[in-house]
């Protein structure tokens, strides 16, 4: 939890990487935008009056000051506040007030990221070339596609803060280990608190109602380093115990089901994305999980919760039930992750080994150790 660590992992990791930001349907409207914050950058997520949608960095190309003073809304142009510089919402410097005529104004648009979408989810990349993003979306098509995100929208949104590290944030979600012990209520209804080879006949059964459903196989393993120029994803699947259809308290249904499912196959797909997009599928709602660091010793964890584009709220689904599970597993792994933090600063700390079940933090901490190795 070293400052000098953390610009290391923000320029060798972070900027290197693919992230999800949203959903793209937090701007369904031409003209709407949103500011995120992500380490020491700002994005400003626009959709265009053509529609198309853009990351801009929200610092003016004259003096730096930021150009969106609002979290979000609707706007047609974004005017600094110092100098009054005015941009369109794909970042074309449109006036500045009092330049000379020979000023290069199509020289002096802010400044964009990299923006690729996939079943409704926007990713942005800092990266001057960023990583093929090919796989990824293959990937998502092959799942996310199955499960209806591109016809999703937001249910709701909730960001924890952590006093902690990002990286053991991300630790403590890759691994269920801990599920048992530490979250009771998720436990109740999803296997994957038992090691693989417990699970073993139930992820079979699981299979095999996806198949009888038109299904086709949702799992790929495609985990690696950038050192080919490829961005890292892993989909993969596990069963809910018997009689649960989805993440609910009971296993019971939440919300009308999205995408090809006809029916609950009993079952999770869960997809592990870069160093900081974690998606879970339900058929008949979606979760993205997404880490924010934010210094050496805090970071943030934003839940999304998406539901079928066309479901009512309190109509179709009650907004209390739809997000009681994920609420109380993340608000008991706050708990976890920061009790970690403060025990790891001890002088005597010694990690002790990686248990089985801890095969994906394994992974992750050695995908982390090849990233921050690489050049």
């Amino acid at each position: 939890m070293d400052p000098a660590v953390f610009a290391y992992d923000m320029e060798r990791v972070f900027r290197r990487h693919w992230h999800c930001l949203a959903h793209e349907s937090v701007i369904p409207n031409p003209g709407d935008f949103e500011l995120f914050r992500l380490g020491d950058e700002q994005i400003i997520l626009t959709r265009d009056m053509q529609g198309q949608i853009h990351a801009l960095l929200n610092s003016c190309r004259h003096r730096g000051a930021e150009v969106c003073t609002k979290e979000k809304g609707n706007a047609k142009m974004f005017v600094c506040p110092y100098h009054a510089w005015t941009y369109t919402l794909d970042g074309a410097l449109r006036a500045a007030r009092l330049m000379p005529k020979d000023f290069d104004r199509a020289a002096h648009a802010l400044k964009k990221v990299h923006v690729r979408l996939a079943e409704g989810l926007v990713f942005i990349s800092f990266a001057s070339e960023p990583l093929d993003f090919s796989q990824v979306e293959q990937s998502l098509r092959a799942s996310c596609g199955q499960y209806g995100w591109g016809e999703a929208r937001v249910a709701h949104r909730e960001t924890y803060p952590i006093a902690a590290n990002w990286k053991l944030a991300v630790e403590n979600y890759v691994e269920c280990y801990h599920c048992g012990p530490a979250h009771p209520e998720y436990s109740q209804t999803h296997a994957l608190e038992q090691p693989p080879e417990v699970i073993a006949d139930m992820n079979a059964a699981m299979e095999a109602r996806s198949c009888a459903l038109g299904l086709s196989v949702l799992s790929g393993n495609h985990w690696q380093n950038s050192a080919m120029g490829q961005e890292a994803i892993d989909v993969f699947r596990y069963a809910l115990y018997e009689g649960a259809s989805t993440g609910s308290e009971d296993g019971s249904p939440l919300a009308p089901l999205m995408g090809r499912f006809t029916d609950y196959d009993g079952g999770v797909t869960s997809i592990h994305l870069g160093g900081t997009t974690f998606l879970v599928c339900y058929p008949d709602h979606g979760m993205i999980y997404r880490f924010i660091p934010k210094s050496h010793d805090s970071c943030e964890m934003e839940l999304i919760w998406l539901v079928h584009k066309d479901a009512v709220e309190t109509v179709d689904y009650d907004p209390a039930k739809l997000t009681w599970l994920w609420k109380v597993t993340t608000e008991e792994d706050k708990k976890i992750i920061e009790h970690t933090a403060r025990g790891v600063r001890s002088h005597y700390f010694e990690p002790g080994p990686i248990a089985p079940m801890e095969y994906n933090e394994l992974r992750y901490i050695s995908w982390y150790l090849d990233e921050v190795s690489r050049p």
